[in-house]
């Protein structure tokens, strides 16, 4: 296959080999039975999760994605498997023993893709693809910023909690954990030009979705323990 792209780098297929191999020990992993395929909620009676998961994914996807050469960058496949694990932790009750599941996987494929791209001599990881196209992403204004902080007041208590997953795992500098109040802060200064380039995209969009009819709010707070 012709050399692929992770941000503004060339890749040779090497890479799209050991992404490959990557996915697949993540696959092959004996804890990793439900994240393999993708959820069935209506056999497991969890209704809502369409609702919660806006995107489902799931590594047998990523797999056959990546064999059939679907991906335009190594970051986009890397963002695919980060969202397998988001969406588990979204639904899924913080503490829960799926939501503990998908941090620790989480973890194990940041160390091993950090590794990965080390061996490939891939210098930034976290180049969005539209980076490709040349220029860095430019700093975000005051106004940007104050933008941001009154649209988080806007939107769900699920959307919100994607964000806090997407900036802990792009930009965890931006995040404050406080375990004794079980309180999350967000620190919008702390925030990286890419990492804010796409969580503003994504609150954007969510009070978009928001304007003209009111949220219901019964299907949020409710600890939830099955599915992913």
């Amino acid at each position: 296959p012709p050399p692929q792209k992770i941000g503004s780098e060339i890749m040779p297929s090497t890479g799209w080999m050991l992404m490959g191999k990557l996915v697949q020990s993540i696959f092959n992993n004996s804890d990793a039975a439900p994240f393999r395929e993708q959820v069935d909620w209506k056999g497991l009676g969890l209704y809502d999760y369409p609702q919660i998961v806006k995107k489902p994914m799931d590594l047998g996807q990523i797999k056959r994605k990546i064999e059939k050469e679907e991906y335009a960058t190594l970051h986009d496949a890397a963002q695919d498997v980060r969202l397998v694990w988001e969406n588990c932790k979204t639904y899924n009750a913080d503490g829960s023993d799926f939501y503990l599941l998908a941090e620790n996987f989480s973890k194990k494929f940041e160390d091993k893709y950090g590794k990965l791209l080390k061996e490939l001599d891939v210098t930034n990881p976290e180049l969005e693809s539209g980076s490709a196209k040349g220029g860095d992403v430019p700093e975000p204004s005051l106004d940007d910023k104050k933008m941001f902080a009154k649209r988080l007041y806007k939107i769900s208590k699920e959307d919100l909690g994607k964000v806090i997953i997407d900036l802990d795992s792009l930009c965890p500098q931006a995040i404050t954990k406080n375990s004794a109040e079980d309180q999350v802060e967000i620190n919008v200064d702390n925030i990286s030009p890419e990492a804010f380039q796409k969580v503003m995209e994504f609150v954007s969009a969510c009070v978009g979705e928001a304007n003209g009819r009111k949220k219901k709010g019964a299907a949020t707070g409710k600890p939830k323990s099955k599915g992913r």
